[in-house]
């Protein structure tokens, strides 16, 4: 929508960096309030029957103000997600029995964070341990976790259905000559953001009510629950986020920690914090990911395909919340890119005795990606037809959008080969194959690997396409916007700001925004699935556009002007030509609340809120190329580039966009070579820090090479689409395609992930 000498489309800098680069901006554990410290007891035994817990060595230690147990509150279970029956609900407090290393036994509330951390070492548990369920594969068979159900599957999706709800039995590989397979694991990750978990909690403010700050990253949907939870009336709770340090997902939902926290600000009438640990943070916090997925393609013996035959078990955790709902987002975009004819998909989600699967960048869209991508290169492998080709010949094309794939998915615009061919000529396709047959012929024990992938998700998903904007102007001439979005590092304030700029002229610098408060902000679906541009940002769009056009009608009844002589000068409005003839907007807003200066039939103030609803989600895409070495003697894998050619529609900063490129293509990174939160068979977590769960430096990673085309979407007014998962969809697939292309050669066809050289040596070794 940019036009000539429009900020819009252009890269600036952004109004939150000098905060963050100075360390003024104030996270959860900054702020400065006269808090008692609040410390959680933490089950080490994944499962097991409490018999009692012993508080009585810490009540009288010094500074402590109390110890809580499932004995001593009247907490309700707290129920993590909707669609999850109540009796799955997670007691903020274990009772009867704990179900991970995580779980919470007691809260140690104290005058020091010290105190709380030394009575919490006094609290003992005897807990009778139970056998852990911990694979994934196995669990449905396993002994139900939860006494009253008669099987760990808490959720299942199938495609297709027939009219009464029932799985249709259909033979999607009919009339294939050729059959891939792959099973593959996609393995479960910790979010480990740079800002640890933390809430805190001011009682009686409002007057009978609590204040809940916390790092989230949507706290307008705290506000019921936690009201409910804590017996109060939702409009006398507050909730709201100070700066938050990253979210990637597992910051959104509520808490258990939350309601305990304010829990405990209420019962001791104080101001109450938790700040979570790092270590902690690596048990207590939802994880993401955590499938074994299979798929059979088949296709025709040029390669064209027939359809697919999928199946995925979802680890949930010990209480299941968006996770487990997350193989319904796998189903719908199985198909992907292409032409898939007949698809039928069977997803199971399980309980285990570990830490609860919640959303994680793409959430569920990643691994449907993974799925057909690693599948296509194993079916171009053995039909030996080139993985940029079999691509090609099987995409969805231009002019058969707006589309309804075959899983339902309601694509609203891609042009898919355009993103594959500006990709291969990026990194040079044709050329990084004869470097590969180059290197194979000369036997040398560094090998190059080159992958492939191509990719679409869906962002606003889940009926995440509503959002509430409010532009409004005060009678000092300020230009405040609200949005129901919320903020963990994206740029909000900067990509709004230059929308309001664009239309009322006023610098971005001077528009003040609101975010992330229930008592400022009316409403709001916060910040997920990518959504917040074409909801927030679009909102903010058509406010600003009814704000002026208000405005300019105003003016040209008080300047005895036409309406089309009114044109924005950055302070206010003035004629055309007549710069003399001008009202600030401080002039502007203040005749707008004065009845006496309306045209007749106006209504009183200068602002518009509004929901604004783009009806349906939208569909990002693009194709990735990733080139590595492998060396065959000891399996290390070294990245050499990262190409990536990804479409979200009109672009409006190509700065941050390129941004959530290079931030996405690492997470991929991390999860192809490094990430995998592991469990012994006791249900152990094996690598609850940061010394042991590998996170890739910037030093290990090579500069990415990021570009984009643009195909708007006819859903928004901005054209705009998400971008901040894609680069983890379309990167992950192609670096692990890349890694096991390396060693093709050599009879290795499939590695699972992360590919440690443990891993990628183990695998060659087998294959000689």
């Amino acid at each position: 929508m940019a036009t000539a000498g429009s900020i819009l489309g252009n890269s600036v800098l952004r109004k939150e960096d000098p905060g963050l680069l100075y360390g003024v901006n104030g996270y959860v554990d900054d702020m400065k309030l006269d808090t008692k410290a609040i410390v959680f007891v933490r089950s080490n035994i994944a499962h097991g029957t409490i018999n009692s817990i012993n508080i009585e060595d810490g009540v009288g230690m010094p500074g402590v103000l109390g110890i809580y147990t499932s004995d001593n509150t009247d907490l309700p279970a707290v129920p993590l997600f909707a669609m999850m029956p109540p009796n799955l609900s997670r007691p903020p407090l274990a009772k009867g029995k704990v179900r991970f290393v995580g779980d919470i036994i007691a809260m140690v509330v104290a005058e020091t964070q010290t105190q709380a951390a030394d009575a919490a070492e006094q609290v003992w548990a005897d807990i009778e341990p139970i056998d852990a369920v911990i694979d994934i594969e196995s669990a449905a068979a396993a002994p139900p976790i939860f006494d009253d159900m008669d099987t760990n599957v808490c959720f299942a999706t199938n495609f297709p259905l027939g009219e009464d709800g029932a799985p249709i039995d259909i033979d999607p590989l009919e009339g294939a000559d050729h059959v891939a397979t792959v099973k593959m694991l996609t393995q479960r990750l910790a979010g480990a953001p740079m800002e640890n978990n933390g809430a805190v909690a001011i009682p009686n403010e409002p007057e009978g009510g609590l204040t809940l700050w916390c790092s989230n990253q949507g706290p307008h949907s705290l506000q019921e629950p936690v009201a409910q939870l804590l017996g109060l009336e939702q409009e006398k709770v507050r909730c709201a986020t100070p700066w938050v340090g990253g979210g990637f997902g597992p910051k959104s939902g509520l808490y258990v920690e939350y309601v305990l926290t304010g829990y405990a600000a209420l019962q001791l009438g104080v101001p109450c914090k938790w700040a979570e640990l790092r270590s902690e943070n690596m048990v207590a916090m939802m994880h993401g990911r955590a499938m074994v997925m299979e798929c059979k393609l088949g296709l025709k013996s040029d390669g064209k395909i027939v359809g697919m035959d999928a199946k995925v078990t979802a680890d949930t955790g010990a209480y299941p919340a968006l996770g487990a709902v997350l193989p319904m987002l796998t189903q719908l975009l199985a198909p992907a890119v292409y032409d898939v004819p007949k698809v039928k998909f069977n997803g199971t989600s399980v309980m285990t005795n570990t830490t609860t699967i919640g959303a994680y960048r793409g959430a569920g869209r990643p691994e449907a990606t993974q799925l057909i991508e690693r599948v296509l290169d194993i079916a171009a492998a053995e039909m030996g037809i080139d993985p940029a080709e079999i691509r090609r010949m099987n995409f969805l094309q231009p002019e058969d959008f707006p589309l309804v794939t075959t899983t339902g998915a309601d694509y609203d615009s891609g042009e898919y080969e355009k993103a594959l061919d500006a990709v291969l000529a990026a990194s040079g396709y044709s050329d990084l194959r004869v470097q590969q047959q180059e290197r194979r012929a000369s036997g040398d024990a560094k090998q190059i690997g080159i992958g492939v992938s191509a990719y679409v998700e869906v962002t606003a998903p889940l009926g995440l396409h509503v959002e509430y904007t409010k532009v409004e102007v005060t009678d000092s001439g300020d230009i405040n916007i609200y949005a129901g979005t919320s903020v963990h590092g994206q740029g909000h304030d900067t990509a709004f700001s230059t929308i309001v700029e664009d239309v009322l002229g006023v610098p971005m610098q001077e528009v003040n925004f609101f975010d992330s408060d229930t008592d400022t902000v009316a409403r709001g679906a916060g910040t997920a699935g990518s959504r917040s541009l074409q909801t927030a940002g679009s909102g903010i769009l058509v406010g600003s556009q009814k704000v002026l056009e208000k405005a300019k009608t105003l003016a040209s009844h008080l300047l005895e002007a036409s309406v089309d002589d009114i044109e924005t000068t950055g302070t206010g409005l003035a004629v055309a030509g007549v710069p003399a003839s001008a009202l600030s907007w401080a002039e502007l807003a203040t005749a707008a609340n004065d009845a006496s200066k309306l045209p007749e039939g106006m209504e009183p103030g200068l602002a518009y809120e509004h929901d604004f609803d783009g009806q349906s989600s939208t569909y990002p895409f693009g194709a990735h190329v990733s080139v590595v070495e492998v060396d065959t003697e000891t399996g290390g894998v070294t990245m050499l580039r990262h190409i990536a050619v990804d479409d979200c529609g009109t672009i409006l900063s190509p700065m941050m966009v390129n941004g959530q490129q290079h931030g996405g293509i690492a997470q991929g990174a991390a999860q192809v070579l490094y990430e995998h939160v592991s469990y012994d068979e006791l249900g152990n977590p094996q690598n609850a820090n940061l010394m042991d769960y590998l996170v890739p430096a910037a030093s290990e990673l090579p500069s990415f090479e990021v570009s984009n085309t643009e195909t708007a979407s006819p859903r928004n007014p901005l054209g705009a689409k998400g971008i901040g998962e894609s680069g983890t969809i379309g990167s992950t697939p192609a670096l692990h395609n890349a890694v096991i292309d390396a060693v093709s050669h050599m009879g290795v066809t499939h590695i699972d992930m992360p590919c440690t050289p443990k891993a990628v040596w183990e695998a060659v070794a087998a294959a000689r």
